[in-house]
């Protein structure tokens, strides 16, 4: 079967090639891949920056964001040949630690998780690839054209759900919620607010292209302006850019008893100069939380199914720029100043 590898640590390895059919210990359920999503960390690991190949192998198969059809599912599975699923990227610890026995594996404890199509799992870039039934999430048929955004909504319907659970530390009422950046993240981010029923406002630095216009499409306020130059004065901020500048001004500037949620990953050995002591007097005096979210469990991939369920399906399928096929891969991992979210499809391959 074809697959999009590359060898990690290697810089511009990333290429389609021939490779096994996925063996029966990856799980007894046989998918057909439909789709795979590239999103920033695909670009870093086919830089080279990190990524793990499974043991004994040299390559690693990419993809995280699936999309995929039952070809084959034992009785007891609770699937059935032709069911739409989307694999889990994350498999719990070997050990386990205290977290990974009880479903928590988005918050082990000691690191030996595995992911697939980052560390140590081949991912879900190929024709073909196997789930344990456990690790597959059924979604509805009416959602194939969209289906490869639920592994990015469960990202932020994580992130919502640790921000609510903080909330609920005090009478704390939200009204009005920030977030930065207007990639894929940041969009379905703003989604899940606005079907919240909050006053939504959304940070990116662009003015052209379709970022603007899904916005308010929504019915949320988009910005250009810097963080720092808006009053906006958030209940709650959604930091989905990971741009250093960015989260220190979000961590600054908000109300009483906000919540803060970093979710973008900022880069090492970039520094700035900030007034730490400031900032600490403000965190303190106003009783802000700023945490860090990432990954998730099967019950934010089950939370992310209804959100896309309840969302307007022409929004969703705009966010989806750029479409290529498996044998073109490769294109995919090159960002455009118009890309939203790139998609590769896997059934067209050849």
């Amino acid at each position: 079967m074809l697959a999009l590898t590359v060898r990690p640590g290697v810089s511009g390895s990333a290429s389609v090639r021939e490779m096994p059919e996925p063996p029966e210990a990856d799980g007894s359920v046989l998918v057909d891949g439909l789709a795979m999503g590239v999103c920033g960390t695909d670009i870093e690991i086919s830089a080279g920056e990190y990524g793990e190949a499974p043991p004994g192998e040299d390559v690693l198969i990419l993809g995280h964001e699936s999309l995929g059809r039952v070809r084959e599912a034992p009785a007891d599975s609770g699937l059935s040949t032709g069911d739409l699923v989307v694999g889990i990227v994350r498999r719990p610890d070997p050990v386990p630690c205290a977290n990974c026995a009880v479903g928590e594996w988005d918050m082990c404890r000691n690191g030996r998780y595995t992911e697939r199509g980052i560390k140590a799992l081949h991912g879900y870039g190929a024709e073909r690839f196997r789930l344990h039934p456990e690790f597959a999430v059924r979604i509805e048929p009416d959602l194939e054209t969209v289906g490869v955004l639920l592994e990015p909504t469960t990202v932020v319907a994580k992130a919502w759900e640790q921000v609510e659970r903080i909330g609920a530390r005090a009478a704390w009422h939200p009204h009005r919620v920030l977030v930065t950046g207007a990639g894929p993240i940041g969009l379905l981010a703003a989604l899940l607010g606005v079907q919240r029923g909050l006053e939504m406002h959304v940070v990116d630095r662009v003015t052209e292209g379709p970022k603007p216009q899904l916005v308010a499409d929504l019915g949320a306020s988009y910005h250009a302006a810097p963080v720092g130059e808006l009053d906006l004065c958030a209940d709650i901020v959604i930091e989905c850019t990971g741009v250093p500048s960015v989260v220190f001004d979000v961590m600054g500037r908000n109300a009483p008893d906000a919540v803060v949620c970093l979710t973008g990953v900022s880069p090492v050995n970039r520094t700035l100069s900030v007034d730490a002591g400031g900032l600490n007097r403000e965190i303190v005096l106003q009783n802000d939380v700023v945490f860090g979210s990432v990954n998730a469990n099967r019950r934010h991939y089950e939370d992310a199914g209804r959100a896309l369920a309840a969302a307007d399906r022409q929004w969703l399928e705009r966010l989806i720029s750029r479409r290529v096929s498996l044998a073109d891969a490769q294109e995919a991992l090159t960002r455009r100043p118009d890309d939203v979210k790139v998609v590769i499809d896997l059934h067209t391959a050849g």
